[in-house]
């Protein structure tokens, strides 16, 4: 009963299941972290990470389609700001796309040395300048994986825990979505955040 009445923020949960379907979203102190099932770059949100090659070319994985819709403005605004090192994360306007920004973010590979930390490191560091830049909503996608070959489970592990470890501090992030395109991105995700309630909501 306590979780659903709130009669302050004091006597409000860290972390709560919010109404609605509980498998899918998440109440970490003021800011909602979510699963959604689709293509990031059509989502409606203020920015989108996108998981960059070092050179910062749009030649993979979603790239091409932030090349084609976003514009020539994305990659033009690249140009000059690589090459980046492991982790290292940069923001561009995103074009012509619903979003209004690109977090463009250099991962490891799968079998990179350190690969665990390495990621984390990326995952944060989307967090931080996203926070600089006074981006309020970001959409990440299941990080290092498929391209770059980082299995679901350790994508999933990683991305939703540094995020939910983030999310406990003081931060001006309201809304964070992670999209998987279909169900075998979505499902390792979903299990991971039921974990995350459970081990963090009561």
């Amino acid at each position: 009963m306590a979780d659903q009445v709130k009669v302050s923020s004091e006597a409000t949960p860290a972390v709560d299941r919010t109404q609605g379907d509980a498998s899918d979203t998440l109440k970490i102190k003021k800011t909602t972290l979510r699963l959604v099932k689709g293509d990031i770059t059509v989502q409606a949100i203020e920015s989108f990470v996108y998981y960059a090659r070092p050179d910062l070319a749009l030649g993979s994985g979603f790239g091409t389609a932030i090349a084609q819709r976003g514009g020539p403005a994305v990659q033009e605004e690249l140009n000059g700001l690589g090459p980046l090192a492991t982790g290292d994360v940069v923001i561009t306007a995103a074009g012509d796309m619903k979003a209004e920004y690109i977090i463009h973010a250099v991962g490891p590979r799968f079998q990179e040395e350190d690969l665990e930390a390495k990621l984390k490191l990326t995952v944060q560091n989307c967090l931080v300048k996203a926070e600089e830049k006074g981006i309020r909503a970001i959409a990440f996608p299941p990080m290092g994986a498929g391209f770059y070959g980082v299995p679901l489970d350790l994508s999933a592990r990683i991305t939703l825990g540094v995020i939910g470890d983030y999310l406990m501090r003081q931060t001006g992030i309201t809304d964070v979505v992670v999209c998987l395109f279909d169900n075998r991105e979505y499902l390792p995700f979903q299990k991971q955040l039921a974990a995350i309630a459970a081990q963090r909501g009561r």
